[in-house]
């Protein structure tokens, strides 16, 4: 997919996303603390049945399950040599899963790692782990690449400038910012967008983070300040811890729609869910969206 290509999809209406991943594999049975990425390669069927679900709910564009994929990321299970192995199956899995009903972005996300000088970590570096897994997903037929859940700007503008320098595919960068529009790892809403639009994102957002009801503000602010669509891909509201330590999202697949609309009138023109969020909640958002068709 070419960047004017994806273009012309935003230009149509609002451009509908996935849901949830992880909280749902652990819905499914995935046990926490193992490597997602070889878990969804021994539990293939599981990532196809909940990326056909969102297809059959309206999804335009599916997450491949690359999230964490990168060198630094998965030296924490020992896997960082099989970096190229995993991002390319993990891609195969989504594409079989959806074939072209539905676009797939690989996705790539946030080392966890704070740069120079709060950190070790050099922008060069960063830059070059990124490169090896964006062009292992460009190899793979990426239709267009995700930086999501990123926490901090520099960070995205390594993965952004990594990403130029391997191919040409559009790039959605979106970041999980607080109500107030700050990210962890440094940058506001405002400079965000501006400085990632002008810097050759597609669009650009947030995700993560806090449930739509809290983001309003920020939505609006990131679409004073850049011309290219904004994303909002926000959580299933805040999520509460039971006794047996599960995480739960209370937000209703209806209440979930109402706040997304608002954020709609704020300015967001590509729009998902994130944690807590199911196919059910992407057929809720489907009834906001107006596709080539007509109004759905």
């Amino acid at each position: 997919m070419t960047k004017q290509e994806f273009q012309k999809l935003t230009e149509e209406g609002i451009l509908l996303l996935d849901g949830a991943t992880g909280s749902n594999l652990y819905k499914a049975g995935m046990p926490r603390g193992v490597s997602t990425e070889q878990w969804i390669l021994e539990h293939p069927q599981v990532l196809k049945d909940l990326q056909r679900a969102y297809v059959r709910a309206g999804s335009r564009i599916v997450y491949a399950p690359t999230f964490a994929a990168n060198s630094i990321s998965l030296k924490n299970f020992g896997l960082e040599k099989e970096t190229e192995r995993l991002n390319m199956e993990l891609f195969q899995v989504s594409r079989e899963a959806v074939g072209h009903e539905a676009l797939v972005a690989g996705d790539v996300t946030t080392t966890g790692k704070l740069l120079e000088p709060a950190g070790e970590l050099t922008y060069e570096t960063l830059v070059h782990v990124y490169q090896e897994q964006i062009g292992v997903l460009a190899r793979a037929g990426a239709d267009l690449l995700v930086l999501e859940t990123m926490m901090g700007l520099e960070e995205t503008m390594a993965a952004l400038d990594a990403a130029k320098s391997v191919c040409d595919l559009p790039v959605m960068c979106t970041l999980s910012l607080e109500s107030d529009g700050t990210a962890r790892f440094g940058g506001g809403a405002a400079e965000i967008a501006e400085t990632l639009d002008a810097m050759g994102a597609s669009a650009v957002g947030v995700n993560c983070s806090c449930g739509p009801d809290q983001l309003v503000s920020v939505i609006r602010t990131m679409r004073q300040n850049a011309s290219v669509p904004i994303i909002a891909k926000p959580n299933a509201g805040m999520p509460v811890i039971t006794v047996l330590g599960d995480v739960v999202y209370n937000m209703t697949p209806e209440t979930f729609a109402r706040h997304m609309e608002a954020l709609v009138e704020a300015g967001a023109s590509v729009i998902g869910g994130c944690c807590g969020t199911d196919a059910s909640y992407i057929s809720e958002l489907r009834k906001l969206c107006v596709c080539s068709e007509g109004q759905i």
